[in-house]
């Protein structure tokens, strides 16, 4: 395998998660009797870029399609994160009815409709469908499209006074060619930024199950610094982030646009890295073992449920999830007797892999279990205080990552 970046031969296994299939790939009652695709799940390391990469093993395009179930608007706190972001960056760039905002990867418009909100011209590039269709419901103009330098030249040339994605960069096979459609589509005096989970709070607290076919790249600022710049953007600010387990939110410009300071946070983030070792083989030395002590330590504590006879169930159909229960082994609901999900999309079907149904929150009450399992467990404290009722009944809060924890 060659680096998606720098072409460089990758030898420098991170993480080996065995096979699995896709993690939003959920399964429909008509199919629930037939076969899944297994892939493997492998990370490699470039050791000379340092861009932590799976090989591109599913294609994107079977990956984001017509059946995608993940929608953004289905987390309370998410949409909040997302009104806050249009609230800083109008104050700090002065956006207004003349401007233009593209977001990458809009999914169901659950933030362009805040800019649509202040009259702020919006446009959203979503590759999957029926998650675009919600958002053009909304009122937000959508192009159903994958982004990149080909779609950024013949319709995006020079439009964007803000170039934005969240969660996107990871989910890119080609990000050269990505960035290189930012530098394009990027006014001469344009902003782009881009939210993705830091590799360092991935190592730190053993987030091996943000790891899925669906994320190419898991990227820290010094990998990415390097893509950015072989394109001719250059970093001017960077933000530390609580979502997803901690971010990065960076603001890049064309390298010749002298009207933004770079701002010292960029070299605090370079050297926070470099003091922690990014850019060393060393610092990804370990982390199997890590993975492999909460895999045995989360079917220790199904296994001893399931012995003593407690009813054991999950929220939240979660691609992070899916990887767990997948590299876990876990197959049927004999363990985990079903997962709850807030979006009528997932309701109805079955995880990928280990086939456990997925049903609506009222199915808690009928069935009252003693644990309940949050998948999401960036969203732990959202989801316990929205099920406190639980505890009437004496149940207990579970989550596996960055240890096992009953709360």
């Amino acid at each position: 395998m060659k680096c998606r970046h720098c072409n460089n031969n990758l030898t420098h296994v991170f993480c080996d998660l065995q096979t699995c299939p896709p993690s939003n790939a959920m399964v429909k009652l008509d199919n629930v009797n037939s076969p899944e695709i297994y892939y493997p799940l492998k990370v490699f390391v470039c050791e000379k870029c340092w861009l932590v990469q799976v090989d591109e093993i599913e294609k994107a395009e079977n990956i984001f399609n017509d059946e995608y179930t993940y929608f953004s608007s289905y987390s309370s706190s998410w949409l909040a994160h997302a009104k806050n972001y249009v609230d800083e960056m109008t104050e700090r760039f002065r956006y207004n009815p003349d401007s233009m905002v593209i977001e990458i990867a809009s999914n169901d418009g659950y933030l362009l409709q805040y800019f649509k909100e202040k009259n702020i011209p919006v446009l959203g590039i979503e590759p999957t469908a029926n998650t675009a269709s919600l958002a053009k419901n909304k009122g937000i103009e959508s192009i159903v499209d994958y982004f990149g330098s080909k779609l950024a030249s013949e319709k995006l040339l020079a439009k964007a006074d803000l170039i934005l994605g969240n969660n996107v960069l990871a989910h890119v096979p080609d990000i050269n060619d990505f960035v290189k459609g930012v530098k394009l589509a990027l006014k001469a005096n344009g902003v782009n930024t881009f939210e993705f989970p830091h590799i360092c709070n991935l190592v730190q607290h053993n987030q091996f199950d943000t790891i899925y076919h669906e994320h190419f790249s898991y990227l820290s600022f010094t990998a990415l610094k390097s893509v950015f710049e072989k394109q001719g953007l250059e970093f001017f600010d960077v933000q530390e982030l609580p979502t997803h387990g901690g971010s990065l939110r960076i603001f890049a410009k064309h390298k010749e646009d002298t009207s933004k300071e770079v701002l010292p946070s960029v070299a605090n983030m370079l050297k926070l890295e470099k003091d922690l070792g990014v850019n060393t083989s060393k610092y990804y030395q370990g982390f199997q073992e890590k993975v492999e002590k909460i895999k045995f330590d989360f079917l220790h504590f199904l296994i001893q449920s399931k012995k003593e006879d407690k009813k054991v169930v999950g929220y939240g159909a979660a691609a992070k999830g899916n990887t767990l229960l997948n590299f876990c082994g876990i197959k049927g609901a004999d363990l985990i007797s079903f997962v709850i999900d807030a979006s009528p999309f997932k309701q109805g079907k079955f995880l990928p892999g280990s086939r456990i149904p997925v049903l609506a929150e009222s199915s808690l009450k009928e069935y009252c279990p003693d644990y309940i399992i949050i998948f999401p467990w960036n969203l732990k404290t959202e989801i316990s205080q929205q099920l406190n009722y639980v505890r009437d009944w004496g149940a207990r809060f579970v989550i596996a990552i960055p240890e096992l924890t009953i709360f």
